[in-house]
């Protein structure tokens, strides 16, 4: 076994590498770009080194700059984690050529599977199924486009897909061949930004599908198990956000028929390590939860059982966690003793039964309410789930900064139970237990989606999580004193997301959070209230007081009313008003409601202390909540049941008139990014829905629409342009 490791990688993988070096007794080596000098993968590993400035192509994607780490450290081999450089054939080679050992498979096998086409091509004559398609090296878009229109419309819908790379950047779902041409040029585009090739394929597109992969693992002796499947089903943009093992659809003769096939595909490519082996498997019309048979169920005679390969992942899987809960092993430790030489522990036809089923959820800081586009911010509180059975592999610490600079995943929650049912219990209670406040993220939509009926049944397939974040037509109304939790826009008592309508704003947030919002304002400016001070510092210790200092609202002939405005997003703000002490004999009135009693504290958080946020306990028209309490300029950040909500206080002059604005003719950023194109000019006129701008992150592309039919009246974007989220970039006024 190798002394000295370094990890070519950050968050969370890079920290999830470390604790299996500590547990082996081998030191570990971190690297950081500038703008990770106080990650946590920095802090937890035993020495770092910086390797550049924030751009991954200066820093994470620098292979001269990681090889001098690692030479520098004294290191004996490189863990790449995945992402970055992890299916690098010229960094695996490197590696090699400083005497460093890749803790993967060889160069060879990387660049066999790196290469969509040559894999299928290879793996079709291993005897591996795939899904018919048109491709060539070098292929102009235009000859692509011949070839798939030699069959013309039998063929659509057609996915476009770059040959290198994955994670579902650069996919394209194109449904008839007027839009083929822009899919093309589009994808290739941002395969190009992605992967530095722009070559593509185009396959028949297959609706409703299931995705389910198989890890394997093999030796440099010969040996190559498979350790089951994981049903990657549940997907946003291409990208999962669920994952579970083993696969609700399969019964061991399909799981040994999909392994043998795995196998056969990590054989022709002559593969040593961890891998993965991607598979699709058609579905049909997709249901939504009213009882019948599961949609996407093959038939029962395995003669019948059709399913497709992919690609191979050439390296450790972000959902690898499912698997080793359910099979008991370190799948991290078995790539580091395989990468030393080791044999594996068993052989092919000996792998240790599965035991049990295990979920895993996704943490992204991204906004499910407008189509999942990546966020950013800093981390003001945090606090992660524990437990039984539950595990969670995170890069966060509070304080850290997450930006559109590298990928937008924060952290996994992961769960096992004796059963599914079981697991997707206890996964759910975890997210209930997960708070992140300073950063918008996915976790109550994880819930809602979890909640889901077709979710809980195991009717699986790629285009469910989108259905569930879709707008209904009509959706049970929400205000009130009694009204559900729900996070920004996802209600997640009633068992599904429910996307609120601009008109229904005001909605987006729980009557109880913003009296708890406009409360916790008022004991941040009481010096007498001692959870007031534990809001600031630690010190609770009695002080003297001024009594005009307490904002209760005191005047002579009876206490007035303060009042607060918050923004609730799409533009509205609801208004609250309180009179009384706050901590003692408080009256909150929201928006037209009439005022009901109530009484607000801070605590210190769950182990006493200031780490993790402070608690903010609210009694409001006789029930009594907690939340976790953060601030950040004029923001109120409130966390409870794995929600969070953002409620900045308005100034009073910026708002229209009323207990609820609505939304203006501004066009606002939506997500932190880079402006890569602006289509009109100042003074220009415009219709509803005309691009006007395109903003990029992440190696993603937003295009920015028109709000109205207007006139460009003022236009601040420029290409090149850092942007935050919801940052201004053009004004549309109304035309003369």
């Amino acid at each position: 076994m190798f002394s000295k490791v370094l990890i070519a990688n950050r968050g969370e993988i890079a920290v999830r590498v470390i604790r299996t070096l500590r547990e082996l007794g081998v030191s570990s080596v971190a690297v950081y770009s500038d703008a990770d000098a106080d990650a946590r993968h920095v802090r937890e590993a035993d020495e770092a080194l910086r390797i550049g400035p924030p751009p991954a192509a200066e820093s994470y994607l620098n292979i001269d700059a990681i090889i001098a780490a690692a030479l520098a450290a004294g290191a004996q081999a490189v863990h790449p984690g995945y992402g970055f450089l992890a299916e690098n054939a010229a960094f695996a080679s490197a590696c090699a050529a400083a005497g460093l050992v890749f803790v993967g498979p060889p160069p060879s096998a990387i660049e066999a599977m790196g290469d969509k086409i040559a894999a299928k091509e290879r793996v079709a004559k291993a005897g591996v199924p795939v899904v018919p398609g048109a491709s060539g090296a070098g292929l102009t878009d235009e000859e692509l486009k011949e070839k798939v229109l030699i069959w013309n419309d039998p063929w659509f819908p057609v996915l476009v897909k770059p040959s290198a790379g994955g994670g579902g950047k650069g996919m394209r779902v194109v449904r008839s061949a007027a839009d083929l041409a822009e899919a093309l040029a589009g994808a290739r585009r941002e395969a190009t930004a992605s992967f530095g090739d722009g070559t593509l394929l185009v396959e028949r597109y297959l609706e409703h599908p299931r995705h389910i992969e198989v890890q394997v693992l093999a030796d440099a002796h010969g040996t190559v198990v498979h350790l089951g499947e994981r049903e990657c089903s549940l997907q946003r943009r291409h990208q999962k956000i669920i994952e579970e093992s083993p696969s609700p659809l399969l019964d061991p003769a399909r799981r040994q028929t999909m392994g043998r096939a795995a196998i056969e595909a990590a054989r022709s490519a002559g593969y040593v390590g961890a891998g993965t082996v991607e598979f699709i498997v058609p579905g049909t019309t997709p249901g939504r939860g009213d009882g019948d048979a599961d949609p996407n169920d093959a038939d029962p005679d395995d003669a019948e059982f059709e399913f497709f390969f992919m690609e191979m992942n050439t390296r450790l899987q972000v959902e690898h966690p499912v698997t080793e809960l359910v099979y008991g092993l370190d799948l991290v430790e078995w790539q580091l003793r395989v990468a030393a030489g080791e044999r594996l522990p068993f052989a092919a036809d000996a792998v240790p039964a599965p035991v049990g089923h295990a979920v895993e959820a996704r943490v992204y800081a991204e906004d499910p309410a407008r189509g999942f586009l990546p966020t950013g911010g800093t981390v003001l509180a945090l606090r992660e789930p524990a437990g039984p059975h539950v595990r969670v592999d995170s890069g966060l610490v509070e304080g850290a900064a997450i930006t559109s600079a590298y990928d937008p995943m924060l952290a996994k929650v992961i769960a096992w139970g004796a059963d599914r049912a079981s697991a997707l219990r206890r996964l759910d209670a975890a997210l209930a237990d997960t708070v992140i406040l300073g950063v918008p993220t996915n976790v109550a939509f994880l819930r809602a989606l979890l909640a889901d009926p077709d979710v809980q049944a195991g009717r699986l397939e790629t285009g469910l999580a989108e259905r569930v974040a879709e707008p209904p037509a009509s959706g049970p109304e929400m205000s009130g004193a009694g009204a559900p939790d729900i996070s920004r826009n996802f209600n997640i008592s009633a068992g599904r997301a429910e996307i609120v309508p601009t008109g229904r704003a005001s909605e987006l947030v729980p009557t109880e959070a913003l009296a708890a919002a406009a409360l916790a304002q008022l004991l941040a400016r009481d010096p007498s209230s001692a959870g007031g001070r534990a809001g600031a510092t630690a010190d609770t210790s009695p002080m003297a007081v001024d009594p005009w200092d307490i904002p209760d609202g005191w005047r002579i002939g009876g206490r007035s009313w303060s009042k607060f405005r918050f923004g609730v997003g799409q533009g509205s703000t609801v208004e609250v008003r309180v009179r009384g002490l706050a901590s003692v004999n408080a009256e909150v009135a929201v928006g037209d409601g009439d005022p009901v009693p109530a009484v607000a504290q801070f605590r210190l958080g769950r182990d006493g202390s200031l780490a993790g946020g402070i608690d903010l306990v609210l009694r409001y028209g006789g029930r009594t909540v907690s939340y976790v309490y953060a601030t950040e300029g004029e923001t109120t950040w409130l966390g409870r049941n794995g929600q969070a909500w953002a409620l900045t206080a308005e100034r009073a002059a910026s708002l229209r008139s009323g207990g609820t604005g609505v939304a203006d003719a501004t066009v606002r950023s939506p997500m932190p990014g880079t402006v890569l194109a602006v289509h009109v000019t100042e003074g220009g006129q415009v219709t509803a829905g005309q691009p006007l701008l395109i903003v990029e992150a992440m190696k993603m592309e937003h295009v920015v629409t028109a709000p109205a039919d207007g006139v460009v009246t003022e236009l601040t974007a420029r290409v090149g342009q850092q942007v935050r989220l919801d940052e201004a970039l053009a004004v549309i006024g109304e035309r003369e």
